[in-house]
Parts: C-alpha cells; sequence; structure tokens
C-alpha cells in the first residue's frame, strides 16, 4: 500500500531513541524528509547515518523540550533544515514515577511544560503553514494510561489526560484545512522506558525485574509486548496521505491490553 508519504517533510520530537526513533524510521522507510530531534547530538546523529542509508532522508536538532526556548528552536531548525512542515509528530519522554499523593506543585509545573505547553504551543506555531498548503498531520503520541490509569505513574495519566481534550477540540477546529490530528496511545512498548519503568516498579514491590515484567506480559492479549516498529508503522499509517478521512481519534498500540470499549 502506497501510504503517499515520499517526499513529505516530518517533524518528529523526542527522536533519539524508542517510539519516536521507531516512528521517525517508519516515516523515513516510506520516503519521507525526517527532522529528528533530542538532547543528545551523537545519537542523533548515529539515528540520521542509519536512515540515511535508505530511502528516506533525514537532519537533526538539539533540543531540549524542558528548555523555554525549545519551540523557537524548533521553528528555526524546521525552516532551515525541512524548508516546511507536512507531518509533526508530537512525542514528549514520560515523567517519573510516583503516586497522586506523591504530585507535588513543583512537579506537576515541570512536567506540565515539558510535556503539554510545548507541545500545544509548536503545534500552534507550526499550523499556518499547514493552512497556508491546505495538507498536514499532526500526531500526538500520549500513553494507554489516558483509557485505564496506569499504578504509580500518577503524573503521566494526569498530565497526558490533558492532551486528549486538546486534540479533540483542535481536530474540530482544523479538519476543513486538510488537516488531521489524532493521539496514538502505546501500551508497553520494549523500549528503553519500559526497562527504567520495570526497574523502578521492582524495586517498590520487592520483585526482580523479571518476575515483574513476566506478570505484565500476562495481562496482555497478544501475550508479548509490542515493538517500536511496529508502533511506528501506526504511526506512519496515521501520517499518510491515505488516513485523510480519520481525525479527532485516540489509536490504542497495546496488544489489547486495555480493557475498555
Amino acid at each position: 500500500m502506497d501510504l503517499d508519504i515520499k517526499g513529505k517533510r516530518a517533524l518528529v520530537l523526542a527522536s533519539s531513541r524508542g517510539l519516536g526513533l521507531g516512528i521517525a524510521k517508519a516515516l523515513a522507510a516510506e520516503g519521507a524528509h525526517v527532522l529528528l530531534c533530542g538532547r543528545t547530538a551523537d545519537k542523533l546523529r548515529a539515528n540520521c547515518d542509519e536512515i540515511n542509508a535508505g530511502p528516506g532522508k533525514a537532519d537533526f536538532v538539539v533540543a531540549d523540550l524542558a528548555d523555554a526556548g525549545f519551540v523557537a528552536t524548533i521553528v528555526q531548525a524546521v525552516a532551515e533544515k525541512l524548508g516546511g512542515i507536512d507531518i509533526l509528530v508530537n512525542n514528549t519522554g514520560g515523567p517519573t514515577p510516583g503516586t497522586a499523593e506523591e504530585m507535588t506543585a513543583e512537579k506537576l509545573d515541570t512536567f506540565f511544560q515539558s510535556m503539554v505547553v510545548r507541545v500545544i504551543t509548536l503545534t500552534t506555531a507550526l499550523l499556518p503553514q499547514m493552512k497556508a498548503q491546505g495538507f498536514g498531520r499532526i500526531l500526538t503520541v500520549a500513553s494507554g494510561g489516558v483509557i485505564e490509569p496506569i499504578p504509580n505513574l500518577a503524573l503521566s495519566n494526569t498530565l497526558r489526560g490533558a492532551l486528549v481534550g486538546w486534540n479533540k477540540t483542535l481536530s474540530s477546529e482544523i479538519a476543513g484545512a486538510g488537516i488531521t490530528a489524532n493521539l496514538l496511545l502505546p501500551g508497553r512498548i520494549h523500549t528503553d522506558r519500559i526497562d527504567e519503568l520495570d526497574g523502578a516498579t521492582a524495586t517498590r514491590v520487592g520483585k526482580s525485574v523479571e518476575e515483574v515484567r513476566t506478570a505484565s506480559i500476562k495481562t496482555i492479549p497478544a501475550g508479548r509486548m509490542g515493538t517500536a516498529a511496529e508502533f511506528g508503522a501506526a504511526a506512519a499509517f496515521l501520517c499518510s496521505g491515505s488516513a485523510g478521512y480519520i481525525t479527532g481519534v485516540s489509536l490504542r498500540v497495546d496488544g489489547g491490553a486495555a480493557r475498555s470499549l
């Protein structure tokens, strides 16, 4: 199936590893020009070298979502390295684990800025370009926790939930301009982040990481964790020309783990 992505210009946030990198690779494999973003130049450069060996093209920009100047840095990089934008993938790192009672005003504000404010303001800054050309794809990576809250991830459940209302509102406002806005909700996709969370859980409950992981996999109907490549493939479809009539949705990629309708 031709996804009609070849030649499209795509920005993927937090793409030095994990889900963001999986998405960047999937888009590049379809022939997109991808701009990777992250905090570590060496990782980003190595990822670009790998992608540029295939059918796509990749550049990178070093930028930290925690920095107040993040949006200005990214907007400038999009203009200089891509010459415009067709696809925006909003991906952010996850906050520290913890319970609802452990959330403090300081933690809420810190992660609200990097996980919500920067995502919304960057999207708003890039929208005029998409409107002018009559085409755009906005994909925001959230979490299965917005459907079924994940224990000990209270900050993530809270802050990513804010993006659900924003995305749905935005999708209705921009649909007539040929722009879609969707959420992609990962379940247990095997990345470094999952390894870190399993380690934190193991420490909290006094079990080994392997015991924690085995118990978790037993709750997934598919009987395994997903891969970054599978997640990237789902993202590539939602960013494609073929998905122009899909907007305002929250798509779960979780092996059937969420039990809600």
